[in-house]
């Protein structure tokens, strides 16, 4: 039988690592996650009670008992350039072409695919670069179109490149329906949310898509903060493969899907 100094001695060590165990949670509590995003629903929505599902699954890996998050709205460049600065520790969502600067963990959160979209009444459709040619397209500033971007950057006088904001979608459903434009290129799933809310859907179509590219939470190379840039990128590739094959991202991906 254990001695009475031994029941002692065995419930001090208890309530000391239960004393480290709570003092560590208080001090994970306190640190804080600053996000730069884009109004870019379904994945990324300005809304509390449906926040896109790259806000859910990011509040899945660093949920509020650890971290406090606090998500912040600009237009696509200057995020970009807030996290490069190291003004905020993350960004969401870029693939690694739109940003090339930052760090990025192994896994992707999810995937994006740029589209060409034009008025229902037009025959033309997206067919490789060269059905480009003589186009007057809409394109938003520092977001990749893959394996056009060299086709971009040769013909740029194509191209009206704009800074994306939340009325991006709006703004170029406009001039294409007042002949400003003969296509514009955007994310697939936000342009088709957006159409459906404009009540637009009826008057232009998708026209063809570049390939997909994954995206990422991305974050910021300030020197000062790679220690807690490199315990956030680790907690994330810990995380993430077990959240996929258990089928939470799925989940939460799908809701919003259906509500599209």
């Amino acid at each position: 039988m254990l001695s009475k100094f031994s029941h002692r001695v065995i419930l001090i060590i208890v309530l000391y690592l239960f004393s480290q165990t709570q003092a560590k949670a208080v001090n994970n509590s306190n640190r804080t996650i600053k996000i730069a995003a884009i109004d870019w629903c379904p994945q990324l929505c300005i809304d509390t009670l449906n926040p896109g599902y790259v806000n859910e699954i990011i509040r899945s890996i660093y949920p509020s008992n650890l971290y406090k998050l606090e998500v912040d709205y600009f237009p696509w460049s200057r995020a970009i350039k807030f996290v490069e600065q190291g003004k905020y520790d993350a960004l969401l969502s870029p693939a690694k072409a739109e940003a090339p600067n930052l760090k990025y963990p192994l896994n992707a959160i999810g995937t994006q695919q740029m589209c060409f979209f034009t008025l229902k009444s037009k025959q033309w459709s997206f067919d490789g670069s060269l059905s480009l040619n003589g186009m007057s397209i809409g394109v938003p500033r520092d977001a990749s179109i893959e394996e056009l971007n060299e086709f971009m950057a040769r013909n740029i006088e194509n191209f009206q490149v704009q800074t994306y904001l939340s009325r991006y979608v709006e703004q170029n459903s406009f001039k294409l329906i007042k002949g400003r434009l003969d296509t514009f290129l955007s994310t697939k799933q936000t342009t088709m949310y957006e159409l459906k809310r404009l009540g637009l859907s009826n008057k232009i179509k998708e026209a063809g898509c570049v390939s997909k590219a994954n995206i990422y939470v991305a974050f910021t190379p300030l020197k000062a903060k790679e220690k807690y840039i490199q315990e956030l990128i680790k907690r994330f590739d810990k995380l993430m493969p077990a959240m996929s094959e258990s089928g939470v991202i799925s989940n939460i991906i799908n809701r919003y899907e259906a509500n599209n």
